[in-house]
């Protein structure tokens, strides 16, 4: 069958929570069991008030708010607003939103989220991205997936959906939609997938942007400045010390996925943890990013019940990425300054054959979509500008 012809394969969606889930929820706030204060308690704003995790204070102020104050039907209405789809590849159901632009010279354009991350990262610049104010600035027609057990995507039963089946799934995706050829952008994991979609599907990717390049194992800081050997240390040390997270969901995914599925609090504790430290700011995430765009998020793992299936994709693709991939199309890279994975340029390279642009902002972090939005599209259109120039248009 000619993958083209299977649009109908695609189904419209509607996300609509019920009010007894929504209530329950309520509920579970409401009967929360909190730990005592931590021992390093002091008063806001300090960066070490976060030492141990999640300062007690910080914690019920959300919860309080996530219970009385929060409007998860505002992001519901949005998310409809959008476009929402699925569609069935290899057995299971895909999740995503669609946005076509208005403008005939729009490029399609796939946008892949990570963990803790959602489609929430996204949902704000949509619009933008489809249809500029700017006649000038390029435009896209955007598609937003939801990663296997994520949001409303259905959950693996099987192993065996790791980055590169999920990569190949995304190009047969974009095909189902009409798109033969596409751009794409990612960070986190979806940094990952967009580096594999770059690199096995040069055929079908024109280019890719990603804040998170990978750079090739084994490589020495020989030649690095100064700042660059620091952007290596400041990553080994995340590895070493901060990682915890990443090693219980590649090895005991079930074991915390109890607790992620069964209480509310302990989900929004153990995704606010991470907010907290790779964003770029002094003490709290919410000096960057409000609590409504923390809580669309942490809300969308709890209505959907995902909170063991998305820990899975460290299961399935911790440290698993080819060391060997080459990425031959053109590549755009940006490297926020508080990410928690910097790769200097000389090592992309070894990875990233046709680099052409690359920046370093002065701010941000591992959300920038959500902590310098305007920023981010920005930056976004141009790096894809620059490979869309450097590969040619897509019809």
């Amino acid at each position: 069958m000619n993958r083209r012809s299977r649009t109908s394969d695609v189904h419209a969606f509607e996300a609509h929570a019920s009010d007894t889930d929504l209530d329950d929820l309520r509920a579970r706030l409401a009967a929360a069991r909190l730990p005592e204060v931590e021992t390093v308690y002091r008063a806001a704003p300090d960066p070490r008030r976060w030492d141990q995790g999640v300062p007690l204070a910080d914690l019920v102020d959300v919860v309080n708010y996530w219970r009385t104050g929060y409007d998860w039907r505002s992001f519901e209405t949005r998310l409809n607003q959008i476009g929402q789809f699925r569609t069935t590849i290899d057995d299971l159901g895909i999740h995503f939103l669609h946005r076509r632009s208005t403008r005939a010279d729009a490029t399609p354009l796939i946008l892949t989220h990570g963990w803790p991350g959602s489609i929430a990262e996204f949902t704000h610049v949509i619009d933008e991205l489809a249809d500029p104010e700017n006649a000038d600035a390029p435009a896209f027609h955007v598609v937003v997936p939801s990663l296997p057990g994520f949001g409303y995507s259905d959950a693996p039963t099987t192993t065996g959906w790791g980055i590169e089946k999920i990569a190949a799934a995304w190009v047969e995706l974009m095909a189902r939609l009409g798109y033969s050829k596409f751009v794409a952008h990612g960070g986190d994991w979806g940094g990952v997938i967009t580096t594999i979609l770059g690199g096995r599907f040069p055929e079908h990717v024109l280019g890719i942007h990603t804040t998170t390049a990978q750079a090739p194992p084994g490589l020495t800081t020989d030649g690095l400045t100064a700042a660059e050997r620091e952007w290596t240390e400041e990553t080994r040390d995340f590895w070493r010390h901060h990682a915890g997270y990443a090693k219980q969901q590649a090895t005991r995914p079930q074991t915390i996925g109890y607790s992620l599925v069964d209480s509310p609090v302990g989900l929004l504790a153990w995704i606010l943890d991470k907010f907290a430290e790779w964003t770029d700011t002094e003490d709290s995430p919410f000096e960057t990013i409000s609590r409504d765009s923390v809580l669309d998020d942490v809300t969308l793992y709890w209505l959907t019940r995902t909170g063991a299936s998305s820990a899975r994709i460290y299961y399935e693709s911790h440290n698993s990425l080819d060391p060997e991939l080459r990425v031959d199309v053109p590549s755009a890279i940006s490297v926020y300054p508080r990410d928690i994975e910097k790769c200097p340029r000389a090592w992309a390279q070894e990875r990233y054959r046709q680099i052409v642009r690359w920046r370093s902002p002065e701010t941000g972090g591992h959300f920038p979509s959500l902590e310098v939005p305007e920023y981010f599209v920005k930056d976004l259109r141009e790096g894809l500008a620059a490979v869309l120039a450097a590969g040619g248009s897509w019809s």
